[in-house]
Formats: C-alpha cells, sequence, structure tokens
C-alpha cells in the first residue's frame, strides 16, 4: 500500500509542478514571439505558442527520481536483482528521452528536417535493446511465437519509430494527441499496479500527471487572451518514445515475470494506440498509391476527415476517443475468448468500413455544397 501512496504523490507532484510551469512557458512564448502560425494546412486561425511539450520531460524527470528515492530510503524500493534491470531500462530510456527532446525543441523553434529527425528517432530507438527490452515473442499472433534476437531487436526499433510518429502526426487538432496518451498511459498504469510493477507505474501516472495541465490549456484556452498553448514536436516525441516504451516492456516475453495473462500482450499493447498506428498506416498507403511523398504533410489524417464532415474541431477529438476506447475494451475483451489474430482483423476491417463510410459522408457533404 505504501507504494500506491508513493505513486500518487508522484501524479499529485507532476501535475502541481506542469500548473506552474506553463503558465510561464506561455509568457515567455509570448515576448519572445515563439508561435505555430497558421497555414492552409492547420486548423487554428491565430498564431498559438508551442512550446507546451517542453515541460514534460523534465517534469517525469524529477517526480520520477525524487519518488524513487524516496521508495529507497522507506526501503520499499525494488529489490537488488529487479533494481539493476530497472535502472539500466530506465537509465537508456531518459537517454532516449534526452535526444528526442533536444531534436523537438530545435524543431519547435527553427524547423529540422525529417531525415535529421528520423536519424535521431533510430538512435533513440537503440536504447531499448542496448537495455536488453526487445520484442521477443508473438504470444501466438500470426501463429508466430518466440522471435529471435536478430529478428526481434530491429522489430522493435522500428515499432518504436512507428509509435513516435504515430503520436507525433494525430497531433492536429486541439487535445487529440494528449487525450489518446493519456488513456493509453491509464491504462499501462492500471496494469503496471496490478502486477505491482510500481516504477513502471509511477512513470505512466507521472505522465498523466503532467498531460493534464498541459491538456486543459490547449483545449479550454482562450487564444485570444494568450492562455492557449500547443504540445509541438517536443511533447508529441516524449509521449511517443514513452508510450513505445511500455508497449515494449508489456509485450517482451519473460517467463519469471508476473505479466503472462491470458490474452496476447502484444495485442494489448497495440489496442490502447489503434486509432493513430492504424491511421499513419492508412495515410502512408494512401500517399504511397497515389504516389506522394510518403513524409510530407498533407490533410488526410483521420482529425481532417471528422472536419470535413462537418464536426467542430472539439466534437471531433471527442469522437475519436470514444473510437479509440471501444476499439480498446473490443479488443482486450475479446482476445480472452478468440483467437488473437482474428480479433487484429476484425479490428482492420472495422477500421477500413468505418473510413468507406467516412468517406461516403464526405463525398456527400461536397456535392451538396457544390449545389
Amino acid at each position: 500500500m505504501e507504494n500506491l501512496y508513493i505513486v500518487v504523490l508522484a501524479f499529485i507532484s507532476a501535475v502541481i509542478l506542469g500548473r506552474i510551469i506553463i503558465p510561464n512557458v506561455l509568457i515567455i512564448s509570448m515576448r519572445k514571439r515563439l508561435f505555430d502560425v497558421p497555414d492552409e494546412r492547420k486548423v487554428h486561425k491565430r498564431p498559438v505558442p508551442r512550446l507546451g511539450g517542453v515541460t514534460f520531460f523534465p517534469v517525469i524527470l524529477f517526480s520520477l527520481c525524487v519518488f524513487t528515492a524516496l521508495r529507497l530510503v522507506l526501503g520499499i524500493g525494488p529489490q537488488e536483482r529487479e533494481a539493476e534491470t530497472l535502472i539500466s531500462e530506465f537509465l537508456f530510456l531518459m537517454g532516449g528521452l534526452t535526444l528526442l527532446y533536444i531534436i523537438g525543441i530545435g524543431d519547435d523553434l527553427v524547423g529540422v528536417r525529417y531525415r535529421r529527425k528520423f536519424l535521431v528517432q533510430i538512435i533513440s530507438a537503440a536504447m531499448f535493446p542496448l537495455a536488453g527490452l526487445y520484442i521477443n515473442s508473438f504470444y501466438g499472433f500470426f501463429g508466430i511465437y518466440l522471435i529471435p534476437e536478430a529478428v526481434g531487436i530491429p522489430l522493435t526499433m522500428l515499432l518504436v519509430v512507428f509509435i513516435t510518429n504515430a503520436i507525433n502526426l494525430i497531433d492536429g487538432i486541439d487535445g487529440l494527441a494528449s487525450g489518446l496518451s493519456m488513456v493509453a498511459l491509464l491504462v499501462f498504469g492500471v496494469l503496471f499496479v496490478h502486477f505491482q510493477m510500481w516504477s513502471y507505474a509511477m512513470l505512466a501516472f507521472v505522465t498523466v500527471g503532467v498531460i493534464i495541465p498541459f491538456f486543459s490549456y490547449n483545449v479550454f484556452g482562450n487564444a485570444d487572451m494568450g492562455r492557449k498553448i500547443f504540445m509541438g514536436d517536443t511533447g508529441s516525441l516524449t509521449l511517443g518514445f514513452i508510450l513505445s516504451f511500455f508497449v515494449i516492456k508489456y509485450s517482451m516475453y519473460e517467463p519469471d515475470m508476473l505479466l503472462r495473462v491470458k490474452s496476447s500482450p502484444v495485442l494489448v499493447s497495440f489496442s490502447v494506440l489503434m486509432v493513430p498506428c492504424l491511421d499513419v498506416v492508412r495515410v502512408v498507403l494512401r500517399r504511397a498509391r497515389n504516389r506522394r511523398p510518403l513524409f510530407m504533410p498533407d490533410k488526410t489524417h483521420i482529425h481532417h476527415k471528422f472536419l470535413e464532415m462537418g464536426f467542430s474541431p472539439r466534437k471531433a477529438m471527442v469522437t475519436i476517443q470514444l473510437m479509440s476506447a471501444c476499439f480498446c475494451a473490443f479488443t482486450i475483451t475479446a482476445i480472452q475468448y478468440m483467437n488473437n489474430t482474428l480479433v487484429f482483423v476484425i479490428d482492420v476491417v472495422a477500421w477500413t468500413l468505418l473510413h468507406l463510410w467516412f468517406n461516403q459522408v464526405i463525398k456527400k457533404r461536397r456535392m451538396n455544397r457544390e449545389k
């Protein structure tokens, strides 16, 4: 029970620190005129500060270090063998986050070419295999069980880069990336609390804690009064990397740990990020089919579709959040009774049918406007 109290205190500290720091970031952004300027691809109509994400990493690092140290002082921290693994994983995680934090700030301030961003993301992704974390089993997903290191390590790096960019690319309307990340982090946090993996649970809830004050400014803040802020690449890369860490950690097969449940950990991890991940796959396939550059921004993401269907940005955000929650709930429930490959196929078919329906709605709306 003491560990749970520490996790709650760490969460509260992250909320308070975020609430203190973000207004100051707003003031600095306004004075230095560090804005995200509107263009034809963006939804907002007024310049808005985009440095909200610079708050995330320092607050997460401070809360995690202080309250982990407090656990050790109180004698309720991890045992020696667990502590060695934990220290290795968290130090490499923080190393990767530091690189992404630097490149994210550079991109938010002056812009960074996507090739350089990819290079940094690949280097950061390599931190997980160095810490001994990689996908080593599919648990029967598509009939695949154990995966050799030669396959699992590059697959893990690809997955980390993919998830990190999925969160970055879904950050197109207020509250969407932060809201989806909060839900995913809460799911992981509850799972880690259930398995009494307190350090991982603390990281999940601390990250939720720093997102909450940002979310209030991002969604409910008034741009005319200088009370609105975006997370920028600094924030989305931070959240995407932490989420990818949880996906790999929860999915990794370790017989001596208590993560085994009557399900597929790979699919459980994927279910909480299904909407941003499937959206990236759909957009990339569409660009490839139309012979367009794969990494150039456009207006074909799911939030753009909802806006074209006549949704306001806030209604679009809420609806996409509900979609994500439904996919997650169905997947986690269905894999208890069905083959995990079949569950995944159902998810993909449902996703495809939904988008076909969205396309029909958009087409009819365009025809009505032309009449």
